[in-house]
Parts: structure tokens; C-alpha cells; sequence
């Protein structure tokens, strides 16, 4: 498919999609006649978790990471399929590192809404301060603006 249908079906930019490419996220299966990027259901499945890694702030390594260990995973939820002990264990551990930094930022974007609307609270305040400040020098409502 066109670059353009997976732009739009997984809700990136056509430019974030490319940026992602010459970054080495994701690959296209080939190039059409004229150069076009082409992509499979793969790349499409491949990229479509990016985008819910944005609001996250993962640096384009971690995005990946995650991306290549997901692609590792069994989509239906089975055991690992590594036979070697120390390769499951490494990707159990890497699992559950993205896990806990992705909670962890899940924690904060909870917390800046919060901060934010606190934040407008303090200039709300300040600006009555201010235009009664105005007012009782006999500027009037109208001398801040």
C-alpha cells in the first residue's frame, strides 16, 4: 500500500512515517516503478503502536525497541519462543523496563492536567489582583487590558 493509506490508517504524518524510515523505525517492502514507498500489513502492524508511544516522549531508539521486541512477542499471547533461557530472560527484562518507563509517564501525563489548570488559576488570580488593583486607583476595569 501507499504511504498515504498508512499515514491513514495508523494516524501518522506522512512526514513522521518518512522521518521514521531514514531512522531505521520502519522499512518499506519495496518502491514502486516510480519510487514511491510501498508498505505490506506488516509495516502497517509494525507502525501502528508508534503512535501510541508519542505521548510517552520516547527518543526514536526506545520507539525501536519497543517496536522490534513487540515483533518478537507471539501476537496470540503464548509463551516466549525462545529456547535459551538467557535470550527469554532478556526479553522478559526489556518488556518490563518499557513497561515501567511507560507507566511512569502515564503517571505524569495524569498529573499535568492538574498543573496546568492550576496554572491558570494563578494567572486568573493575578489578573483580578491586578485589575482591582486598576480599579481602586480609578483606572477603571477598562485601563488593563
Amino acid at each position: 500500500m501507499w504511504i498515504g493509506e498508512v499515514a491513514e490508517r495508523t494516524g501518522l504524518s506522512l512526514r513522521t512515517i518518512r522521518h521514521y524510515e531514514n531512522v531505521g523505525v520502519v522499512t518499506p517492502s519495496e518502491r514502486s516503478e516510480g519510487g514511491f514507498r510501498l508498505y505490506t500489513e506488516a509495516g502497517v502492524r509494525r507502525l501502528a503502536p508508534a503512535r501510541r508511544m508519542r505521548p510517552l516522549g520516547l527518543c526514536l531508539e526506545d520507539i525501536r525497541g519497543v517496536l522490534d521486541l513487540l515483533e518478537r512477542l507471539p501476537a496470540d499471547g503464548s509463551p516466549l519462543p525462545e529456547s535459551d533461557s538467557e535470550a527469554h530472560e532478556k526479553l522478559v527484562t526489556q518488556l518490563r523496563k518499557y513497561w515501567v518507563e511507560a507507566d511512569a509517564r502515564c503517571d505524569d501525563l495524569r498529573r499535568e492536567p492538574g498543573q496546568a489548570e492550576e496554572f491558570a488559576r494563578s494567572l486568573h488570580d493575578h489578573l483580578a489582583r491586578v485589575v482591582e488593583a486598576a480599579t481602586a486607583a480609578g483606572g477603571g476595569a477598562g485601563a488593563v487590558r
